[in-house]
C-alpha cells in the first residue's frame, strides 16, 4: 500500500497563495493518478483536484482557475498550488491515491484507497 504525506500548510492572508506537497512511498506505481481533497469543520470532505492515469487533469468548481495540481515522478511527489485564497478554502487538505491505476476523473472520496494525515490550510479575511 502507498503511504502519503502531506505538507506545506500553513495560515495566509485572503488573495495570498501556498503550495501544498504529498510526497508518496511504499507501493507506488506507474500510475500518474492523485487526488486532492479538502474538509472544513462540519463539511463533507470535498473534491479539490486530481491528476488522471497520464497526467489528465481535473479540478473542483470552487478552484478552478486559482488551483493547479502537477507532479515530479523523480520525487514520487505531487503539488497543489493555491492561488488567490479565499477564507472558505480554509480547511483540512488531504490527498489520497484512487483504487484504480486507469482513474480518469471521479470525483468521490469512496473512489480513492491511501490518505495522508492532512494539513490544515488558514485563509483569513
Amino acid at each position: 500500500q502507498v503511504q502519503l504525506v502531506e505538507s506545506g500548510g500553513g495560515l495566509v492572508q485572503a488573495g495570498g497563495s501556498l503550495r501544498l506537497s504529498c510526497a508518496a512511498s511504499g507501493q507506488t506505481s506507474n500510475s500518474l493518478a492523485m487526488g486532492w481533497f479538502r474538509q472544513a469543520p462540519g463539511k463533507e470532505r470535498e473534491f479539490v483536484a486530481a491528476l488522471g492515469w497520464i497526467g489528465q487533469t481535473y479540478y473542483g468548481d470552487s478552484v478552478k482557475g486559482r488551483f493547479t495540481i502537477s507532479r515530479d515522478n523523480a520525487k514520487n511527489t505531487v503539488y497543489l498550488q493555491m492561488n488567490s485564497l479565499k477564507p472558505e478554502d480554509t480547511a483540512v487538505y488531504y490527498c489520497a491515491a484512487p483504487k484504480s491505476l486507469y482513474y480518469s476523473g471521479t470525483y468521490s472520496p469512496a473512489d480513492f484507497s491511501s490518505w495522508g494525515q492532512g494539513t490544515q490550510v488558514t485563509v483569513s479575511s
